[in-house]
Order: C-alpha cells, then sequence, then structure tokens
C-alpha cells in the first residue's frame, strides 16, 4: 500500500436552492443561501475512499480553496473517510476571482509538495460547469490524465480507466502519477454517519496561503455581466401541418 491521493472538494451553492442574480448583474447572490459540496467532487472523495480501503493507496487529502467557510465542505470529505484536509485560503476580490487555472495551479503545487500519487477530481462543478481544473492541473502537472471516468482500477503503477466519451466508452491506462476527472456513474457517494462526523472533527486541517506555493492569483478572466435566462414561452397546439406552417411564418421562421 503506497502512494498519497488528492482530491479537491468545492464549495457550491446547493444543487436544489434557486438561484438568483444580484440586482446589480455582477454574479448570483451568495449570502444567507445554503452551500454544499460540489456532486462531482463527492464522487471523487468516493472513489478516493474507495481506493484506501481496498489498500491501494495510503492517505487522502482533502482540499478546498476558499474563505473560512470551505472548512465545512472539508469536514464532510473527512467524514467520507478522507485522512486530512487541506484549506487553502483565499477570500475577498481573490476568491470571486478565482477560476480553474488559478486553482489548478494551487492543485499542482501541492500535488508536487505531498508528492501525490494520484489526483482525483470532479469533472466539473455546478455552478460554473468550467469542466477544465483536471485538465490544466494534468498540463501543469505534465502526468497523464483520464477524464470522465466511468471506472478507475489501480493496477500496480498504472491505472486503468473507462471514459465515458461521445461515441460511447473508452478505456484507457495511464502511468501514476495521474490526474483523473470522475464522470456521474463513476460511484454513488456514501454519507457520512454520526461517529464519522465526530471523528472527522478531529481530523487535522492545515491551513496555506496561495503566495506559500508560490502561486500568483491574478486572474485574466473579468466578468462583464451576470443575467438570468429568458423566460421560456408558453407554446401552442396547431390541428394540421398548414396550420403550423402558417404559425411558423407569421413568427419568420420560414
Amino acid at each position: 500500500m503506497t502512494g498519497r491521493v488528492l482530491v479537491g472538494v468545492k464549495r457550491v451553492i446547493d444543487y436544489a436552492v434557486k438561484i438568483r442574480v444580484k440586482p446589480d448583474h455582477s454574479g448570483v447572490v451568495t449570502d444567507g443561501v445554503k452551500h454544499s459540496m460540489n456532486p462531482f467532487c463527492e464522487i471523487a472523495v468516493e472513489e478516493a475512499v474507495k481506493l484506501k480501503e481496498k489498500k491501494l493507496i495510503k492517505e487522502v487529502v482533502a482540499i478546498s480553496c476558499g474563505p473560512q467557510q470551505v472548512q465545512e465542505t472539508i469536514r464532510t470529505a473527512l467524514a467520507m473517510g478522507a485522512d486530512r484536509g487541506i484549506h487553502v485560503e483565499v477570500s475577498g476580490k481573490d476568491y470571486e476571482n478565482l477560476g480553474p487555472l488559478q486553482v489548478s495551479k494551487i492543485l499542482a503545487a501541492l500535488a508536487k509538495k505531498e508528492e501525490a500519487s494520484l489526483v482525483i477530481l470532479g469533472k466539473q462543478a455546478i455552478d460554473d460547469d468550467c469542466n477544465q481544473t483536471g485538465q490544466m492541473t494534468a498540463a501543469l502537472l505534465d502526468w497523464p490524465q483520464g477524464t470522465f471516468a466511468s471506472e478507475v482500477a489501480v493496477e500496480g503503477d498504472k491505472v486503468k480507466i473507462v471514459r465515458e466519451i461521445d461515441g460511447g466508452l473508452e478505456t484507457i491506462k495511464v502511468n501514476m502519477p495521474a490526474v483523473v476527472t470522475a464522470d456521474l456513474r463513476l460511484n454513488t457517494p456514501r454519507y457520512a454517519t454520526l461517529p464519522n462526523i465526530m471523528k472527522a472533527k478531529k481530523k487535522k486541517i492545515a491551513n496555506v496561503k496561495p503566495q506559500d506555493l508560490g502561486v500568483d492569483l491574478t486572474s485574466r478572466v473579468e466578468v462583464v455581466r451576470v443575467d438570468e435566462p429568458p423566460q421560456r414561452q408558453a407554446g401552442m397546439k396547431v390541428e394540421t401541418v398548414d396550420d403550423l406552417v402558417g404559425k411558423l411564418k407569421e413568427a419568420g421562421r420560414i
């Protein structure tokens, strides 16, 4: 049993919450809104814990970037079975502008520092849907990557990954260390039990700053404006094809 797995866990607005845009259109309302761990990150944590339970790796480290509140997300990962956490402190304007590239730089720096054998991330976050962090992290580390994984198997110093692609499934085998991103069908995350939630309170969470890792958080992306999607208009029923053609002509569609 050798190797260490780093798992990224992102704090996002809960999937059941109705998103509201701020009156000034600078972003979405987050104050007083329920947050939880990104569902794809939960899948990543579950897969890492399963690898440890199979004695294929020795330690699972949960990492999250953000203000003090992200420690709740890390505690959830610890209650699911992660061994320790790392909180990368980012707040204020830096947190508002934090994007996949900045997070990738942080994860790459921590992967080197922790001498990780594997980095497992969710394929995307449900707030920005970027689907970029895993790919960028692998590029910065110059490690092989297996994205959209629906099956992961560690075989010695290699990882066999079944990927979900447009044409079906693709099976690849990459050398470790590597980066893997979890797809929806990889597993079903466990619920944290009360005893494990209590144990998680005693597990260590280290606090680091991006500067300690030599990471520059300067963003090259500016959000100009955020708007809600337009309201969907009511449809109508027509009796015949001729009626349909007539309505399409009236609407200027044909």
